[in-house]
């Protein structure tokens, strides 16, 4: 039976974009709004694995498309919002999960900064910051237009404060924060409180970027991972089925005052001195 706290978080007639939908967390995010009640758009390079997640969301009962396009491509963008558009009627909710880290904007142990591979920072750069700018000016075109709709960035701890070696994902990160921020007044002043723009920041989770920054190949620890699992108070590392909450917050009803906020799903990592 629903009751007037589960229609409040429900996604029940609404439409989700989820770039970067074919990782280790768009994944989970995918599956989440479907469960939710949203149709999804499942937007990445990987076709074959969007397809795959698509068959399985529709398998279960849900509504789901897969959708190829590179998120700092804008013609392959806009012909993704066409056939979203054709598919579904109207996009409610974008998630920019799309993102990624290159060995080159890397400063690895036994090298300095002056190592720095400049076209690599450039493109981690891209990657994460006009991977996430790009297709918001794209999908939240119509937002705009209704004066409704809800934008997530997936930013990082990063955000916070910068992390050792990855100098060009820190820097990144930390400008997906700051845009949340900006786009969120930008949107509130011009277009109404009906567009909210939040961000949530994951702590260490185990994905396809960091896996061997963190990780043996026998599954045991670097003395990396080893850091990061001292420095969070759970003593583990997220699973991608705990943003979920978080999420469907951020773009239901439930959150309908809340703009321009980061949220830490973290176990405690980012308030946590060491101490």
């Amino acid at each position: 039976m629903e009751t007037a706290s589960t229609k409040l978080f429900s996604l029940d007639k609404k439409t989700a974009v989820v770039t970067g939908g074919t990782g280790v967390l768009g994944h989970a995010f995918v599956n989440g709004l479907s469960q939710a009640g949203a149709s999804v758009a499942i937007l990445g390079r990987r076709i074959e694995v969007a397809e795959k997640l698509a068959r399985e969301i529709r398998t279960k009962g849900g509504r789901a498309v897969a959708v190829q396009a590179d998120v700092l491509n804008r013609e392959q963008l806009l012909e993704a919002h066409k056939r979203i558009i054709q598919e579904f009627g109207s996009i409610d909710i974008l998630v920019n999960a799309a993102g990624g880290n290159m060995a080159g904007a890397v400063i690895a142990p036994d090298k300095t900064f002056f190592d720095l591979s400049i076209v690599d920072f450039g493109k981690v750069v891209d990657l994460n910051l006009m991977g996430t700018v790009l297709p918001t000016q794209v999908f939240s075109a119509d937002m705009a237009n209704r004066k409704k709709g809800v934008i997530i960035n997936i930013a990082s701890m990063a955000s916070f404060r910068p992390i050792t070696r990855v100098v060009g994902y820190s820097a990144a990160k930390a400008a997906v924060d700051n845009f949340t921020q900006w786009l969120a007044v930008e949107m509130a002043k011009k277009f109404g409180e009906g567009i909210r723009v939040n961000a949530i920041s994951p702590g260490f989770f185990l994905t396809e970027q960091n896996k061997a920054l963190l990780t043996n190949v026998d599954g045991s620890l670097t003395a990396r991972g080893n850091a990061a699992i001292q420095q969070t108070p759970f003593g583990r590392f997220g699973r991608p089925e705990e943003l979920i909450g978080t999420l469907i917050w951020l773009c239901s009803d439930a959150s309908a005052f809340v703009t321009g906020v980061n949220v830490p799903v973290d176990g405690g990592f980012n308030v946590y001195c060491g101490v």
